[in-house]
């Protein structure tokens, strides 16, 4: 199924442990660009439900990177 632009969706989030966690997560396609999306329900001062958001880059899990070992060098200085 394609994504169409500026659209989304939000799934519940099965893996929440913390109160950090978000209670909602998803992905959306927006101008052109995929963004994560999560979720927090939140309450006010007065009582008022609402939801919390935060757009995010996708989330891309570090490599490890080679180290780099250099030949030593014939011109020793001394």
């Amino acid at each position: 199924m394609e994504q169409k632009n500026n659209t989304g969706a939000i799934f519940k989030n099965d893996y929440k442990k913390t109160d950090s966690h978000p209670d909602y997560k998803g992905k959306a396609l927006i101008d052109g660009v995929e963004k994560e999306i999560a979720l927090w329900l939140k309450e006010s001062k007065t009582g008022t439900k609402y939801f919390g958001v935060v757009v995010s880059e996708p989330y891309v899990k570090p490599t490890q990177a080679a180290a780099v070992v250099t030949a030593p060098s014939d011109d020793l200085p001394f």
